[in-house]
C-alpha cells in the first residue's frame, strides 16, 4: 500500500483530498495545526485503518516515520479574512513550510505536489489567465503576503526540481466551493450564503462588475489527483472557465434559494482583481480533465451542507478551533 502525506488535511481541499486518497487505497498521513483548519473536516476519518493525524506546524521541521511515496503540500491559510489576520503565518508557511516539505520529499525520495494559487496572476492583465503569464501583483499590498508567499513556493519547489532533481508537481488552484469550506472565511460563496441563512442582505464590493469563475471541489480533486500521476513538472491551472460577474452571481444565489434578501454594495477592496478565469488548456491536453459538475448543481449542494450547520456555527464570526479525539 502506497502512503501519502498531506499537509493542511484539516482544511477544505485538504480534507477532500484525504477522502480521495483513502478511496483510491491509499494509506494516509494527515498534519495540520488547526489554524485555519478544523478537525470536524477529519473527524469522519478517526477510525479509518489507513488514516493517521498529527497536530503538526510544517514551519517547524516535519519528522515522519517510515517510507513516504508522495507528499501534497496544501497547509496555507486561504482566504482573505485569514491571511489579513495572520499575515506572518501565511508568509512563513509558503516559505519555511514549503522548505520543510521539500526537504522531507528529498529525505524520503517521494514525490511532492505543491498546491499554488491563481492569486500569483494577481489582478491580471490579461484574460484568461494561462500558465506561461506572470502576472501583475503588488508585492506590498494587503494580499501580497499570500501572493508572494505562493509564488516564492513555486519559485522554491522549482530550485529543488532543477537542482535537486526532485519529482515535483505545481497545481495553481482557481476558486473553488463546496462542503467543508468555512462559512466565515470570506469568499463570496459562504459570504454570500451565510447572509442568506442569517436573514442579511448579500454584500457585492465595487460595482459587482469583477469576475469569477467557481470549480466544484469533487472536480479540482480530481484534477489535483490526475496531475499528481501526470509527468508534467510545471504549473498547470485546475479551474472551471465558466466565469461570471459577482452581480450576476449574487443573483443567482438568491434565485437558486428562494431568498428574499438585497444587494447592498461596498467599496472594492485593494488590489481585489477584477477578472479571474482559467485557461484550462494544459489540464485538457495533459491530465485529460475538464470540469463536470455545473454550477448549479454544485452550489445546491453546498447550500445543503451550510443550512445543515448549527446556529452556533452558522452565528460565529471567528474562527474557533475545537477539541476532537484525533492522535497527537
Amino acid at each position: 500500500m502506497e502512503r501519502v502525506l498531506i499537509t493542511g488535511a484539516a482544511g477544505f481541499i485538504g480534507s477532500h483530498l484525504c477522502d480521495k486518497f483513502l478511496k483510491e487505497g491509499f494509506r494516509v498521513t494527515g498534519i495540520d495545526n488547526f489554524i485555519t483548519g478544523s478537525p470536524k473536516n477529519i473527524e469522519h476519518l478517526v477510525t479509518h485503518p489507513h488514516f493517521d493525524f498529527i497536530e503538526h506546524d510544517v514551519t517547524r521541521f516535519i519528522d515522519i516515520e517510515g517510507k513516504l511515496d508522495y507528499i501534497l503540500h496544501f497547509a496555507s491559510p486561504a482566504s482573505p479574512i485569514d491571511y489579513l489576520r495572520i499575515p506572518i503565518q501565511t508568509l512563513k508557511v509558503g516559505s519555511l513550510g514549503t522548505h520543510n516539505v521539500l526537504g522531507l520529499a528529498k529525505a524520503k525520495k517521494a514525490r511532492v505536489l505543491i498546491a499554488s494559487t491563481s492569486e500569483v496572476y494577481g489582478d491580471p492583465l490579461i484574460h484568461p489567465q494561462h500558465e506561461d503569464y506572470f502576472g501583475n501583483v503588488n508585492p506590498i499590498g494587503p494580499r501580497g503576503v499570500y501572493d508572494e508567499a505562493k509564488r516564492f513556493q513555486e519559485a522554491m519547489t522549482m530550485a529543488y526540481h532543477n537542482f535537486h532533481g526532485l519529482d515535483t508537481r505545481i497545481v495553481r488552484i482557481f476558486n473553488t466551493y463546496g462542503p467543508r469550506m468555512r462559512l466565515n472565511d470570506g469568499r463570496v460563496i459562504p459570504a454570500f450564503m451565510g447572509q442568506i441563512l442569517r436573514g442579511e442582505n448579500l454584500t457585492v464590493f465595487g460595482n459587482g462588475k469583477q469576475t469569477r469563475s467557481f470549480c466544484y471541489i469533487d472536480d479540482q480533486v480530481d484534477g489535483i489527483f490526475k496531475l499528481l500521476f501526470s509527468g508534467y513538472h510545471l504549473p498547470v491551472n485546475i479551474g472551471n472557465p465558466e466565469e461570471i460577474s459577482i452581480l450576476d452571481f449574487a443573483k443567482e444565489i438568491l434565485e437558486l434559494t428562494g431568498s428574499k434578501s438585497e444587494i447592498v454594495f461596498k467599496d472594492l477592496p485593494v488590489n481585489d482583481p477584477k477578472q479571474r478565469c482559467p485557461d484550462i488548456t494544459k489540464a485538457k491536453k495533459i491530465l485529460n480533465w475538464q470540469p463536470k459538475v455545473d454550477r448549479k448543481t454544485g452550489m445546491i449542494r453546498t447550500f445543503e451542507y451550510f443550512k445543515s450547520l448549527s446556529d452556533r456555527e452558522l452565528y460565529n464570526t471567528e474562527h474557533k478551533n475545537f477539541d476532537r479525539f484525533i492522535k497527537r
